[in-house]
C-alpha cells in the first residue's frame, strides 16, 4: 500500500513516501479501515522535529517511539477489515478515528499514546485501530471535510468542558483561526457563550464569519485597548489559550476575579513571563488540557451528525505531497485545517 514513513526526528527529509508498505492485518478487537483522508495536526509536525519533552529528542509525551513510523491522526474512511471476534456487521461503515489510545482500557488521559504516534496511523492507505476507536458517522460531509473534526474538536470541547464554559459566560479564544481554535469559537458558542476571538487581522473576517462576537486583531497588540474600542469593558470569564507565548500575561489580565485559564497548546513559544501575584490574588483557576475523552470525541460526532459544526477545510494535497503540505501547513496563512489524501484503489 502507499504510506509514509517517519524514519527519525529531523526535517522534511525525514519523511518517505512508499508504494509497498505492508496492510496491517487487524488483530483480535481491532478494524480495518480503508483511508479516504486523514488531517494534518501540528503533533505531526512536532514529533518529526522531536520537539516534545525538555531539552532533548523526544516523542509525543516524551514516550518511547520506534522508527519508522506512519504518522497521522485523523483517519476518516470505511472499515474493509475485522479481528476475528469482532462482528462483521461493522464491514462497510464509515467511520472517524479518535485518535486516543486510553490508559487500563478506559478514559485515563494519564500515560496516553496515540495512533500515529505510539503506533501506526493515517498516512497511508490503510489502518487499523481497535475497534472502539472507530467511530460511525452518518454524514454530508466529505472525507476531507470529516478529517478536519476529530482532534482539534475533540480537543476544543475536552477544554471547553474542563474550564466549566457555560451560557452567558465571556470568553476568550486565542489562536481563533486554526484547528483548535476555530473549533473553540464553534463548540463555544454552542454552549451560549459570549466569544471574543483573537486573530490575524488578515484572518479576522473569517472569524467574524464562525460567529464569534468580538474579534481582536493580533497586531493591534494590546488586547484591552481593542475590546474597550469595540465596547466591552467587562472582564471575562475564561480564556481558552492554544498559543501561550508573549501574549500569555495580558490574556491573564481580561481574566475577572475567579476567572479561569485553560490551555492546550503553546504554538507561540512554551515560555512565558507572567505576574505570580495575579494569580492568587485574582483566584484564578488553571487548567492544562491534552486531547479527549471518549465522550468529547463522541460529542464532536453527534454535533456533526447535527449539522451544528462547520467543517473548514483549508485545502488538500495528495498523499504523496505530504512534504509539501507540511511547508504549507507550517506557514499558518490558512484558516481551519489542511488533510492528506491517499491515492484510492
Amino acid at each position: 500500500m502507499q504510506a509514509v514513513y517517519l524514519t527519525g526526528y529531523g526535517g522534511l527529509e525525514c519523511l518517505r513516501v512508499v508504494d509497498d508498505a505492508p496492510v496491517p492485518v487487524p488483530a483480535a478487537g481491532e478494524v480495518l479501515i480503508r483511508v479516504g483522508a486523514c488531517g494534518i495536526n501540528n503533533t505531526d509536525l512536532w514529533t518529526r522535529e522531536g520537539a516534545y519533552g525538555e531539552g532533548e529528542k523526544a516523542a509525543w509525551m516524551g514516550q518511547d517511539f520506534s522508527f519508522p513510523r506512519i504518522q497521522g491522526l485523523d483517519a476518516v474512511g470505511r472499515v474493509v477489515g475485522v479481528g476475528s471476534d469482532l462482528d462483521r456487521h461493522r464491514l462497510g461503515q464509515r467511520v472517524m478515528v479518535n485518535p486516543c489510545l486510553y490508559a487500563d482500557g478506559g478514559d485515563g488521559l494519564a500515560g496516553l499514546q496515540v495512533v500515529g504516534s505510539e503506533r501506526d496511523g493515517g498516512f497511508a492507505q490503510f489502518v487499523c485501530v481497535p475497534g472502539g476507536n472507530a467511530l460511525t458517522i452518518h454524514s454530508p460531509c466529505s472525507d476531507a471535510e470529516l478529517a478536519t473534526f476529530m482532534t482539534p474538536y475533540m480537543t476544543a470541547e475536552h477544554m471547553l468542558r474542563r474550564s466549566g464554559v457555560s451560557a452567558g459566560e465571556r470568553v476568550l479564544v486565542t489562536g481563533a483561526s486554526g484547528g483548535v481554535g476555530s473549533a473553540l469559537v464553534q463548540l463555544a458558542l454552542l454552549r451560549g457563550a459570549e466569544v471574543v476571538a483573537v486573530s490575524s487581522l488578515a484572518k479576522v473576517s473569517a472569524v467574524r464569519a464562525l460567529g464569534a462576537h468580538t474579534v481582536i486583531a493580533r497586531e493591534q497588540g494590546d488586547y484591552r485597548a481593542s475590546l474597550v474600542a469595540q465596547g466591552v469593558t467587562a472582564q471575562l470569564d475564561v480564556v481558552a489559550d492554544i498559543v501561550a507565548g508573549d501574549q500569555v500575561a495580558q490574556c491573564l489580565d481580561l481574566l475577572g476575579h475567579g476567572g479561569r485559564y485553560v490551555t492546550a497548546g503553546a504554538v507561540a513559544g512554551p515560555m512565558v513571563r507572567v505576574d505570580w501575584r495575579r494569580l492568587y490574588l485574582r483566584q484564578l483557576s488553571f487548567f492544562g488540557v491534552t486531547m479527549g475523552t471518549t465522550a468529547d470525541a463522541q460529542v464532536v460526532v453527534e454535533h456533526i451528525e447535527a449539522g451544528r459544526l462547520r467543517p473548514l477545510l483549508a485545502g488538500s494535497f495528495p498523499l504523496e505531497d505530504i512534504a509539501r503540505a507540511q511547508q504549507v501547513f507550517a506557514t499558518r496563512s490558512h484558516v481551519g485545517s489542511w488533510v492528506l489524501l491517499p491515492t484510492t484503489g
